[in-house]
């Protein structure tokens, strides 16, 4: 995560507040709810914790130490459940122990997202049953809000000008491409960004450019990107990695 996200939480308090009510209003969806908590990365460093609620602020920092739903997610790019969290074969090394009141936790889950190229982060929830048939749809919903909030803050706090502008032309870049995605694979927005994010790495390209290249490639023409932000110029392997991708897709669905 970038120094001026974590910075950004510590001292602007309206950041604070609107991430604590973000994740009170989480819990406040979930039946059995104990707490929920936002982990972020940046740049592929380790994951910290930016906020938390309920049981969840022991909970993550022995998830981070020990493993867990929240460092699985985070590395497999994929959302967790667990009907038992403490005893889970997958993270054996985390137990009631380390984490203070945790008699009532028994399920958890964890749900993985994207606020730039680069930047990444796993939302979380704490229950004191097994997740429901609905559990995972609700950190969906704030999935989105959790995104354009991180989205927010880190581009109020870059500081330069240029770097805002940057992170701005990416995000409707991205956001394009995903679009496309979504609909040719009847996808959600999360496994949209992470074939994104895959054929970028398979191919060594930056994701924005991709994504530029993915739109021009299928409009034919030079892709509309946003007003006073820096235009985004993809190279001949950007463009051959758009035309591979989408030719995937068109095998697949034929």
């Amino acid at each position: 995560m970038t120094e001026s996200l974590m910075n950004a939480a510590d001292r602007w308090r309206p950041l604070t507040e609107l991430l604590q009510a973000l994740l009170e209003r989480v819990a406040g969806e979930l039946p059995g709810c104990l707490g929920a908590g936002l982990t972020v990365s940046h740049g592929g460093r380790p994951l910290q914790v930016l906020a938390t609620a309920g049981v969840a602020e022991h909970l993550l920092p022995a998830q981070l130490r020990h493993g867990g739903p929240v460092t699985v997610a985070d590395a497999t790019g994929e959302p967790v459940t667990a009907d038992e969290l403490f005893g889970d074969e997958r993270w054996p090394r985390l137990t009631r122990d380390d984490v203070p009141g945790a008699d009532a936790v028994r399920g958890a889950v964890a749900l993985p997202g994207f606020w730039d190229e680069h930047g990444a982060f796993v939302l979380s929830a704490t229950l004191d049953r097994p997740p429901g048939s609905t559990t995972l749809p609700v950190l969906q919903r704030y999935a989105k809000l959790t995104e354009m909030t991180l989205v927010v803050a880190e581009t109020a706090t870059a500081g330069d000008p240029d770097q805002m502008l940057d992170l701005l032309a990416s995000r409707a870049a991205i956001e394009q491409a995903k679009g496309a995605i979504m609909a040719v694979r009847r996808c959600p927005p999360e496994e949209a960004w992470q074939t994104l994010r895959r054929a970028s790495q398979e191919f060594n390209v930056k994701v924005r450019e991709l994504a530029i290249a993915l739109v021009e490639y299928l409009g034919g023409h030079t892709a509309t990107q946003p007003a006073g932000t820096p235009a985004i110029h993809p190279g001949a392997q950007a463009r051959h990695a758009a035309e591979r991708l989408w030719s995937a897709f068109a095998a697949v669905s034929s």
